[in-house]
């Protein structure tokens, strides 16, 4: 491992820092920066997120995508936690912490919009940070790539219905353009020009594929250091006006997460799935499609309201925890199966 890989979590840690530090020096800058967005999409995160992806998007091999239907089971794994078990759980979750356990801090409107938001994090599987997290565990590049985009295909038929029913009401207003945006700026345009650099470097040699992908490694981290410092700096000021009420928002988010990665783990071992295979399925439901809960949650509900503040605390909790659940993939990597112990 480089550098930049073994000390990832310090890098980011730092990252962290840097951004809540800037954010509070220069908010300014930052507003400029947010400002940049077309459908709710913050064109700098985007490019910043198509760095990180745009090395893994290399290494698909078109012919192995197609051998997908040869070994389904990690894909049902990955259609089963997403669709039938992972909003319901944020659901319950919610309510059980801000029906009940936080009951006496929180007031009932508020404790309604917090669960609101935890609920539109967990309609909304990841799209594209996956691609960063199944490369740091070595994952099959294009086994990932048909878990994200099944996933995307469902999610254009399923996020409206299922998040209506567990909001509770009869219309639901998706914002399309942010849907189609975010999966044409994250998935699309990265997976085409991947094909095409492929391609080229496939014709030069039997190794230029691999020459080139380890050059872009330490970019491909930069990209997400980068994206890290731009979220907190964006919430800087949130995080220091409301620290408790983050906190009480985090605490389920984390339970959720490390719930839906360990359900996924348990059916992983259960199928006796490979590594690079299990791995990414075990963590596309942990993550989440932010940009997309976020917009969602501000059409409804408003600019300022809980839910919305409860999609950008589950961006500010999803690196640290993605980042341990990294490191404990990793640390099964020698078994020749995820079940292995």
């Amino acid at each position: 491992m480089g550098l930049f890989e073994r000390y990832l979590t310090v890098w980011v840690a730092l990252g962290i820092l840097l951004g809540v530090g800037l954010g509070l020096a220069g908010p300014a800058v930052f507003q400029a920066v947010a400002a940049l967005e077309v459908a709710q999409v913050n064109l700098v995160v985007a490019v910043f997120i198509w760095v990180m992806i745009y090395p893994m998007m290399i290494q698909i091999d078109w012919h192995a995508v197609r051998d997908v239907r040869k070994k389904p089971q990690a894909l049902l794994l990955t259609l089963v936690v997403n669709w039938l078990i992972k909003p319901f759980t944020m659901a319950a979750l919610g309510v059980l912490f801000f029906h009940h356990l936080f009951a006496p801090w929180v007031d009932p409107a508020s404790a309604n919009e917090y669960i609101a938001g935890m609920i539109l994090l967990g309609v909304a599987p990841c799209t594209a940070m996956v691609f960063v997290w199944s490369q740091l565990v070595k994952g099959d590049a294009s086994y990932t790539l048909v878990q994200v985009s099944v996933n995307d295909l469902i999610m254009v038929v399923a996020f409206a219905p299922i998040a209506a029913f567990l909001l509770g009401v009869t219309e639901l207003t998706v914002p399309w353009e942010t849907l189609l945006l975010s999966t044409m700026l994250y998935v699309v345009l990265p997976l085409l020009a991947g094909l095409a650099t492929r391609h080229l470097l496939v014709r030069r040699s039997d190794h230029a594929v691999g020459d080139f992908v380890a050059r872009l490694k330490p970019w491909s981290i930069a990209g997400l250091i980068a994206t890290v410092v731009l979220l907190f700096g964006f919430q800087a000021r949130t995080i220091v006006a409301q620290p408790l009420v983050i906190a009480l928002i985090a605490v389920p988010l984390v339970l959720q997460s490390y719930g839906i990665f360990f359900i996924a783990w348990w059916g992983a071992k259960w199928l006796r799935l490979r590594h690079d295979i299990a791995g990414p399925a075990c963590l596309i439901g942990t993550s989440n499609f932010f940009e997309l809960a976020v917009a969602v949650a501000i059409s409804l509900f408003g600019l300022n309201s809980g839910a919305a503040l409860a999609t950008v605390v589950g961006v500010l909790v999803e690196v640290p925890v993605m980042l341990s659940l990294v490191a404990l993939i990793n640390a099964r990597r020698p078994t020749e199966h995820l079940a292995g112990a």
